[in-house]
């Protein structure tokens, strides 16, 4: 899609990043063969908007998401999943709960459990 094999999205600008988009959004519809009528009306916007967002102008998120579904492309968002993270102090402190070995039966409990007949 790009020649840029490494990209350092924090010192881009935001009109770069909306371009960026654009040309991700382009490149996934001409990949797929459709004109811009088609995918807006698949994707229930306006042609115009469909400009705009390949342009890289601003559209709201929703019509990305609806562009993005029409293009089978909804696994991008898979970058915006949030897992939970525990600190390493959390970490090592749930590591020493746990049991660490099996412990043999004390004598005298041993027959606590079995009927006397």
């Amino acid at each position: 899609m790009t020649d840029i094999s490494f990209i350092e999205w924090a010192s881009m600008s935001d009109k770069a990043l909306a371009e960026y988009i654009g040309i991700f959004v382009r490149h996934h519809r001409m990949e797929q063969n459709k004109t811009q009528s088609e995918l807006s009306t698949a994707a229930g916007i306006s042609r115009s908007t469909l400009s705009l967002l390949e342009r890289g102008e601003t559209v709201t998120v929703a019509t990305l998401i609806q562009v993005l579904r029409v293009l089978d492309q909804l696994s991008v968002l898979g970058a915006f999943e949030v897992r939970d993270t525990l600190s390493p102090l959390a970490l090592l402190k749930q590591q020493k709960e746990k049991r660490q070995r099996a412990r043999s039966k004390i004598k005298g409990d041993e027959n606590k459990n079995e009927p006397n007949w």
